[in-house]
C-alpha cells in the first residue's frame, strides 16, 4: 500500500469508535507513516489528527499505557529518521537526500506544528517528549542547537500550561505530562528545567504515586492474601496463575511504577526547587506517611506476614519462594526506595529553609519521617539499612531534628512503643517494630526525663531476659545498645543505680553465646565508664567498679580456653567493609574486657587493679598465643596515651615496684622488658 493510501486509511481510523482490537493496529501504521511520509504537511496533519483522534481517546478506560504508547511512537520514528539521515551517503556530499526525505530537523518541525488547538496541551507533551527522547536520548544529537532548545522550550511551556489549566491539570492530563517530564527530565538543560512550575507538579506527582497510576496505597499488598492458600505440610503457597500474582504484575508494569528510580529523583528534584515548599512539603510528608501506614495495614493482614523473614526458606513452597514472594517483595522495595529518596529530598530542605525549620514545623516534619521509616521498616530490615545512605541521612537527620524538642521526641517514642509491654510479641510483624523502637530510641536519652528514659528500659527487658533464637538475636544486641545509652547518660545517675546490677547480670550471662566478644567488650567497658568519676554515680556508689571489675576477673579465671566461634560479619556502614573479628578464646576475651577497664578507673582503683589485671594476663592459657594478645592489649594501654596524667603516674609507679617487670619476664623477654622500662621512664620524665 502506498504510502498515501496509508494516510487517507488511518485518517479514517482516527474517526471511528474505541476498538481495542484495531487501536494497536492504527498506532503500528502511524510509526510507519511518521518514517516514510516525505511532505512536512501531511507529517504535520497525522500528527494533528492522531492527538485529536477519537478511535484513541475517547474512552473512559484512557490509562498511562496509551499515553506511553504514544510517546514511544514518536521516539521510536525519530530514531528511525535520524538513521535514515546519517545513513544517507550523497547527504554528507552535499547533494539532495535520496528519495526526498526529511532531515531530523525539518521532521521535528513538522510533528511540533501538529501540535495545535484540536486537541488538549497534555498530549503535545506526548509527542514533543517522544521527539526529544529519539533525536537526544542515549546521547544521540539529532537536532540542531537551536531547534532542540526551541522544543525543550514548547515542552515546559506546553506542560506548564497544561498543569495550570484545573481541566487538564488532574488526572489522565497531569499524570501523562509527568509521565513525559519524567522520561525527559534527564535530557532537559538546567535553563529549561528551572521554567518548570514545580509548585503544580508536585501535588500531581505525589497523586500519582500512591494513587491508582501508582501504589493505589498498598492495596495490591492485601488483595494477595485470599490467594495464599496452606497447604498440608503447612506451608504457604501463593501460585503464579493466582488472581494476585497477575494483578501484580499488573501494578508493577504500570508506566510510573517501572520508572519509579527515574520518577523519585524527579520528585526529589521538585522538592528542592519549589517556589512555596510549605503548604506542598507539609502534604507530601502527610500523604507519604499515610501510604506507608496503609502499607503496613496491609501487609499485616497478609499472611506473608506471619513468617519471620530468617524461615521464609522453610515455611514457603519452591514456586511462592522463587517466584511470587521475589516479585511481591521488589515492588515493595521500589516503594520503600521511592518514598526515602523523596524524603532526602525533604528534610534537605529543611535544613536550609527558614520557614520549613521553624519550631512549628521542623518537629512534625520529622517526627512523620520517622513514622513513614517505621511503617516501612519490614521492607527495609530485610535489605541491612546501613548500606543505604539516602536511608542513613533520613533516619539520623530526622532523629537529629527532632532531639532539639524533648516534648515532641517524648510524644514520638510513646507513640511508637512496643504493643505488648513486659512480654515479647508472637507476631514477627510486631517484634520487627518493637526492633525499629529500640533501634530509633537509642538515640534520645540525653534529652529525656528520666521517667521516660525508665520506660525505655521497661521495653529491653523481656529481650535482655531472654535467650535468644536466631530471629531474636537483632532484638537482643538492640536491647543491649539501648540499655547503655540509658545508663549512660548523666542525668540518669538514680536510675542507672538501681538498672546496674541486673543488667551487669545479663551481660555477663549473655557472652559468650549469644554477644561476640567485640560486643561484650565494648558494653563492658560503657557500663564501666558509667560508674567511674567524672560520672555521678561513682560518688553515690564507689564501689560499683570494683564489684564488676571482681566479678569479671573471677569469671574469666574459671573461662573456657576453647576458640569462640567466629561471629557473621557486621553489618556493612556506607563508607565500606566492617572489620572481621580476631579469633580468641572465652578466657582471653573476659581479660580482655578487664584491661579495656583499666583507663576508666580512678587512680587510687587503678593502683589496686594493675596487679590484679596483671595477674588475670598470666592466668591466660598460651595456647594459640592468646596470652600473647592479651599482654600486647596490656601494653598498648599503659604506653599507648589511654592514661591521663594522673593515671599515667600511676603506672609508672606500680611498673617500679617491678610488678610490670615480673609480667613481662613471664611472656615477653629481656629485650621487651628493656624496651616496656624505657617507654614508661619516659612518660615518667614527661609527667
Amino acid at each position: 500500500m502506498s504510502s498515501d493510501r496509508m494516510l487517507t486509511t488511518v485518517l479514517g481510523a482516527y474517526q471511528k469508535l474505541p476498538d481495542p482490537a484495531l487501536t494497536s493496529k492504527i498506532l503500528g501504521s502511524t510509526t510507519s507513516l511518521l518514517t516514510t511520509l516525505t511532505n512536512p504537511l501531511n507529517i504535520t496533519l497525522l500528527t494533528s489528527q492522531l492527538l485529536a483522534a477519537p478511535a484513541i481517546w475517547a474512552t473512559h478506560a484512557l490509562d498511562l499505557q496509551t499515553c506511553l504508547r504514544i510517546i514511544s511512537i514518536y521516539n521510536t520514528a525519530a530514531i528511525t529518521v535520524l538513521k535514515q539521515a546519517q545513513s544517507n551517503d550523497s547527504n554528507l556530499l552535499g547533494y539532495p537526500r535520496r528519495g526526498g526525505g526529511l532531515g531530523p530537523d525539518e521532521w521535528a518541525t513538522a510533528v511540533v506544528k501538529g501540535a495545535d488547538d484540536k486537541s488538549p496541551r497534555w498530549r503535545h507533551v506526548l509527542a514533543i517528549a517522544g521527539v526529544l527522547l529519539g533525536m537526544g536520548g542515549q546521547g544521540r544529537r539529532g537536532l540542531s542547537r537551536g531547534l532542540r532548545m526551541s522544543l525543550e522550550g514548547a515542552l515546559i511551556m506546553a506542560a506548564n500550561l497544561a498543569m495550570e489549566d484545573p481541566k487538564e491539570g488532574f488526572f489522565v492530563g497531569g499524570e501523562a505530562t509527568l509521565l513525559a517530564l519524567n522520561h525527559t527530565f534527564d535530557l532537559l538543560s538546567e535553563q529549561a528545567k528551572r521554567e518548570i512550575r514545580f509548585d503544580l507538579l508536585l501535588p500531581i506527582a505525589v497523586g500519582a504515586m500512591v494513587g491508582p497510576s501508582g501504589y493505589e496505597m498498598g492495596q495490591f499488598v492485601g488483595a494477595i492474601d485470599a490467594d495464599v492458600q496452606v497447604t498440608p505440610d503447612n506451608k504457604l503457597d501463593w501460585s503464579p496463575s493466582s488472581r494476585g500474582f497477575l494483578y501484580l504484575k499488573d501494578v508493577s508494569s504500570r508506566p510510573l511504577v517501572s520508572s519509579m528510580g527515574p520518577f523519585s529523583r524527579l520528585v526529589a528534584y521538585t522538592v528542592e526547587h519549589l517556589q512555596a515548599p510549605k503548604p506542598s512539603i507539609l502534604h507530601l510528608v502527610e500523604q507519604l506517611q499515610k501510604f506507608s501506614q496503609e502499607l503496613l495495614l496491609q501487609w499485616r493482614h497478609n499472611k506473608l506476614s506471619t513468617i519471620d523473614p530468617s524461615d521464609l526458606s522453610t515455611h514457603l513452597t519452591p514456586a511462592t519462594s522463587q517466584t511470587t514472594f521475589p516479585a511481591l517483595f521488589q515492588l515493595l522495595k521500589s516503594a520503600m526506595f521511592a518514598t526515602v529518596v523523596i524524603l532526602r529530598s525533604v528534610l534537605g530542605r529543611i535544613l536550609i529553609d527558614p520557614l520549613l525549620a521553624t519550631d512549628a514545623h521542623a518537629a512534625s516534619l520529622s517526627s512523620s519521617s520517622l513514622h513513614t521509616l517505621r511503617s516501612l521498616y519490614f521492607i527495609s530490615s530485610r535489605l541491612g539499612t546501613a548500606s543505604f545512605t539516602a536511608y542513613t541521612f533520613v533516619s539520623l537527620t530526622s532523629i537529629d531534628i527532632l532531639a532539639r524538642y524533648p516534648r515532641h521526641a517524648t510524644i514520638f517514642l510513646e507513640s511508637i512503643r512496643p504493643s505488648h509491654p513486659g512480654a515479647i510479641p508472637a507476631h514477627p510483624l510486631d517484634r520487627n517494630l518493637d526492633l525499629y523502637y529500640l533501634n530509633t530510641a537509642e538515640h534520645f536519652p540525653l534529652i529525656l526525663s528520666p521517667a521516660s528514659n525508665a520506660a525505655l528500659l521497661q521495653a529491653c527487658t523481656p529481650y535482655l531476659a531472654s535467650t535468644p533464637s536466631p530471629p531474636l538475636l537483632p532484638l537482643f544486641e538492640a536491647a543491649h545498645s539501648l540499655t547503655l545509652s540509658v545508663l549512660t547518660a548523666p542525668s540518669n545517675a538514680l536510675l542507672a543505680a538501681s538498672a546496674i546490677p541486673p543488667y551487669a547480670t545479663a551481660l555477663l550471662a549473655s557472652f559468650p553465646s549469644n554477644l561476640s566478644a567485640r560486643q561484650f567488650r565494648l558494653a563492658f567497658k560503657s557500663l564501666l565508664e558509667v560508674t567511674t568519676p567524672p560520672n555521678p554515680l561513682a560518688a553515690s556508689h564507689p564501689d560499683l567498679p570494683d564489684t564488676l571489675l571482681e566479678l569479671l576477673r573471677f569469671r574469666a579465671l574459671h573461662a573456657s580456653t576453647a576458640l569462640l566461634p567466629q561471629a557473621p560479619p557486621a553489618e556493612a556502614g556506607p563508607d565500606g567493609m566492617a572489620a572481621p573479628e580476631v579469633p580468641l578464646t572465652e578466657q582471653a576475651a573476659l581479660t580482655l574486657a578487664l584491661l579495656d577497664a583499666l583507663s576508666s578507673l580512678a587512680p587510687h582503683a587503678l593502683r589496686e587493679w594493675l596487679p590484679l589485671a596483671a595477674g588475670a594476663v598470666r592466668q591466660v592459657a598460651e595456647e594459640g598465643g592468646m596470652r600473647r594478645v592479651c599482654q600486647e592489649r596490656f601494653w598498648e594501654a599503659l604506653e599507648g596515651g589511654e592514661m591521663d596524667v594522673e593515671r599515667g603516674g600511676v603506672c609508672v609507679e606500680w611498673w617500679c615496684t617491678r610488678g610490670g617487670r615480673e609480667m613481662v619476664m613471664g611472656g615477653r623477654g629481656r629485650r621487651e622488658e628493656v624496651m616496656m622500662s624505657g617507654a614508661l621512664q619516659g612518660r615518667e620524665g614527661r609527667l
